[in-house]
């Protein structure tokens, strides 16, 4: 867990929380954020809402952390609550649909724009140039078909992140200096314009709380955190409503 709640760190079995054991106190929401907030010692929690798995109540705190408690508070799990009928990760799930955006919000202008045969699939990734994964997710895209990619370059690991990221906006034609890097290595060669939209996309990022990089956004504001190969991204992008 974040600094916030390091000093107690209690684990369970997630598996074991998914049995969904009865509970026989039920305390009311407002109860519980009193409880955590006085362990935090501050006014950090966002939202309490009780769960239908062994009496747990998720614990939405203002920094973006999920946590899970008890009607008391007398422990704090901090990890992935897994529903054993479904193997579905109920956490991530639950994490994914708090840090969905609104779409039509987004800079698209200050974005690398990728358009793959009809284009009529749209999904927004903030990236940085030097990231491993957001290059095994090019090459994943680069094999796609029907889809427009806007990429947020988002240099955060090292200087030279930030100077590619440069040279790619940089370029006279960004889509390909782009693809050219991240799908056969290719390093952007050298230009110069306004790069003030780099620090903006930075700016940008860290107020979606987006901490790693790819992060992608499909057209319906949800949000996947990390590297997906083709197969999984086709079928989230073919779930959103058009």
């Amino acid at each position: 867990m974040q600094a916030l709640l390091k000093p107690v760190r209690v684990k369970l079995l997630s598996v074991s929380i998914a049995l969904g054991l009865t509970s026989t106190a039920h305390a009311g929401e407002d109860e519980v954020r009193k409880a955590m907030e006085a362990f935090i010692g501050a006014p950090a929690v966002e939202s309490v809402s009780q769960t239908p798995y062994g009496g747990l109540y998720e614990v939405v705190l203002k920094n973006g952390q999920l946590v899970y408690t008890d009607e008391k508070a007398s422990f704090i799990v901090d990890g992935s609550v897994i529903d054993t009928a479904t193997r579905r990760d109920v956490t991530r799930a639950r994490l994914n649909q708090l840090s969905a955006i609104d779409f039509s919000t987004l800079p698209l202008d200050q974005a690398v724009k990728v358009v793959k045969g009809k284009g009529t699939r749209v999904i927004a990734t903030f990236e940085d140039p030097n990231c491993g994964y957001c290059k095994r997710l090019g090459k994943e895209i680069d094999a796609m078909d029907d889809i427009t990619v806007y990429t947020f370059l988002y240099p955060i690991l090292s200087e030279d992140s930030t100077q590619k990221s440069n040279n790619i906006w940089c370029a006279k034609d960004q889509g390909k200096a782009w693809t050219a890097w991240v799908v056969d290595g290719k390093v952007p060669a050298k230009a110069t314009c306004d790069t003030s939209v780099i620090t903006r996309n930075v700016e940008l990022g860290q107020s979606l709380r987006i901490s790693g990089t790819p992060t992608i956004f499909l057209a319906d504001g949800s949000r996947i955190g990390g590297y997906v190969p083709a197969a999984e991204l086709e079928k989230a992008m073919d779930s959103v409503k058009r």
